[in-house]
């Protein structure tokens, strides 16, 4: 279980202490609401170790997160920016979800097949980035970020300007591969209908709190 509790940060110069209480269980996904600047993304950034809280713990299984590096940390996360390299095949994109040398051992070509598979693109490994659709690139960011195999995922709006049937069928991939792999996921959103289609529970960040819906 994903446990973050207590957990306080303030801005400098601000006058306002973000608050969160949050579980995550394995196989789950949580999605969290709010308006822009109510402090949900703050969440995300703190307990990928972006920044550092004021008070409280984040704890996996039972162990401390808090004062791990960001390299240290058993997180992955996915930007609505998905940042791919347009001028390299869809391999080499998601091999630099493993190394940044662009190592194409066996092992690692063999790893990335199978989480093509996973997001539906097998037959796009060789394409470049740039002659994908919009969903096809938000796709090959998602195998990315999974193919490192860490326990809690990390969703910051990645699914925003697509079109509703892209969306749905990212959003269900979520769901999927955040069952088989017993992943603890994290999702902010502001829209509610991605929080009915995949989310366990469902928390809001009213005045500078999350609270739980």
């Amino acid at each position: 279980m994903l446990k973050i509790e207590n957990l306080q940060y303030q801005y400098k110069n601000a006058n306002d202490t973000y608050n969160y209480n949050l579980e995550v269980n394995p196989s789950e996904v949580v999605a969290i609401l709010g308006a822009s600047g109510s402090g949900k993304s703050t969440l995300l950034d703190l307990v990928a170790g972006f920044i550092e809280p004021n008070a409280g713990s984040i704890m996996l299984d039972g162990k401390a997160l808090l004062g791990l590096s960001v390299e240290q940390r058993p997180i992955t996360i996915l930007f609505q920016n998905h940042n791919l390299f347009e001028h390299l095949i869809v391999q080499k994109n998601i091999l630099l979800g493993v190394n940044k040398a662009l190592k194409d051992s066996s092992e690692e070509v063999d790893k990335v097949q199978a989480i093509l598979k996973e997001v539906g693109l097998e037959a796009h490994e060789h394409k470049l980035a740039s002659e994908l659709s919009g969903g096809q690139q938000q796709r090959v960011a998602l195998a990315r970020v999974l193919i490192r195999r860490e326990p809690i995922l990390l969703l910051d709006e990645p699914f925003t300007g697509l079109d509703e049937a892209t969306r749905l069928e990212m959003l269900d991939l979520v769901k999927q591969i955040t069952t088989e792999q017993n992943l603890h996921t994290i999702m902010i959103t502001h829209e509610p209908q991605d929080c009915e289609r995949i989310a366990n529970h469902v928390y809001e960040m009213k005045n500078h709190t999350l609270v739980k819906q």
